[in-house]
């Protein structure tokens, strides 16, 4: 018997706060349930899903991190609150809703952040990463933001997660021409575990990839000595805010519109399109509450992540993905105690090797996307958000997703009016 969803335990005439914040998922998974299911497919989807937010999403905050002069105490703790404190949460959500649900930041928001760092001290962009936090709380006890969501067209939201996923199967692509020696024997690894159903159900192709990736890097001698630290435990420094006008008009909305739409977003269609039901409220209400934490040792807002969520529900019983989001909390949380160790350590292999790793990860992932996007309603909608996405143009400090979607609703509702009308009828 399947559990039910957050939104199947609502209860008629429960209190206000209750139909607000969606109810956990009655039972809660015992060990032993806990035990049956797991299992290497879903502790494989969390360690990738790790390994995806430890690579590419870390060399953002690295690089911002420099463009602002933080130093290197500053952004072991940046890291510290990314990863362990959202992993934290992540275990505690996948477990009470039974549906991954993995919490790391907002990376556009990070991207906002460098800019700011020029004209803004850090204590000051700190005091605006508790604002976002308060600001986010506040929409998810307003009830606001599921409503809003639910009015959105899932082509149109799947047409923005499709181009910004996109980059990921052109990276792939272009490590095979940068760096063939290390890109292709991943492919053929991860081609040949999928075409081979009951080794791949043995060995995960990404799995598989990612040993095989590892092998030809450290045979070959391209790991990087240079790119290595020598510091192996985070340790996390208390920031203390420092509240300017400026960081708020500044930061506060648009990192509070990475956090909402541009990341939840994705989250959120992501879970959907493959048949959960995220708890967007809880969501929300989450990413609020836990931003004021993290902003506390200067880490930017933490947001439901897409890209990870798609790779933890990539494969295996849609029951039992949660597991893979508990394993991807608790490889978080120990990600974040040695945040200094495995960065170095992943940053010192060829960029080809991360390229390719993610995206044959999200491979299927961006197919279906695709199919999510323009094989039904709102087509037209869905290319101009796709294509504004592709774009890749920031506006006003806030990235082109937001824009495309934004755009993508505009055109649907003046060109694609019958569409709207056959969802609410």
């Amino acid at each position: 018997m399947r559990p039910r969803s957050a939104d199947e335990n609502a209860v008629p005439g429960a209190a206000v706060r209750e139909h607000l914040i969606e109810r956990p998922v009655r039972p809660l998974p015992g060990p032993r349930r806990l035990r049956r299911d797991g299992g290497t497919v879903y502790a494989a989807n969390g360690l990738v899903g790790v390994i995806f937010a430890a690579t590419g999403p870390v060399a953002v905050i690295l690089a911002v991190g420099a463009q602002g002069g933080l130093s290197q105490e500053e952004l072991a703790s940046w890291l510290f609150g990314a990863f362990f404190l959202n992993g934290v949460l992540t275990v505690v959500a996948c477990w009470l809703y039974q549906q991954p649900l993995a919490f790391f930041w907002t990376i556009p928001g990070t991207v906002l952040v460098g800019p700011a760092l020029t004209h803004l001290t850090w204590p000051q962009v700190v005091g605006a990463f508790f604002a976002t936090g308060l600001l986010v709380l506040l929409l998810g006890l307003s009830g606001w933001v599921r409503r809003a969501m639910a009015v959105v067209p899932m082509p149109i939201v799947m047409a923005m997660v499709a181009g910004i996923f996109l980059r990921f199967g052109v990276d792939l692509v272009r490590s095979l021409q940068d760096d063939v020696l290390i890109a292709a024997p991943m492919v053929v690894a991860f081609l040949l575990l999928n075409a081979l159903p009951g080794l791949g159900r043995r060995i995960p192709p990404i799995i598989g990839a990612l040993v095989v990736g590892g092998v030809v890097v450290g045979t070959s001698g391209r790991l990087d000595p240079a790119a290595a630290g020598a510091e192996w435990f985070a340790a996390p420094v208390l920031q203390a805010p420092e509240w300017s006008l400026q960081a708020m008009v500044e930061l506060v909305v648009p990192l509070a519109i990475t956090v909402l739409v541009v990341q939840n977003g994705q989250g959120i269609a992501v879970l959907r399109a493959v048949g959960h039901a995220p708890p967007i409220n809880a969501t929300t209400v989450a990413c609020g509450a836990w931003s004021l934490l993290t902003a506390a040792v200067g880490t930017v807002s933490t947001c439901l992540t897409g890209p990870t969520n798609a790779l933890l529900s990539a494969s295996g019983e849609r029951s039992r993905q949660y597991t893979a989001g508990i394993a991807c909390g608790l490889l978080a949380m120990l990600f974040g105690l040695f945040s200094p160790l495995f960065t170095s350590a992943m940053l010192a292999t060829p960029p080809a090797f991360i390229a390719a790793l993610g995206g044959l990860a999200l491979l299927r992932v961006l197919q279906a996307s695709f199919v999510a996007a323009f094989s039904t309603r709102f087509t037209l909608g869905a290319l101009v958000t796709f294509v504004v996405t592709v774009a890749d143009v920031t506006v006003l400090n806030v990235g082109a997703a937001f824009w495309g979607l934004l755009v993508g609703l505009a055109v649907s509702g003046l060109l694609e009016r019958p569409d709207f009308s056959s969802v609410r009828s």
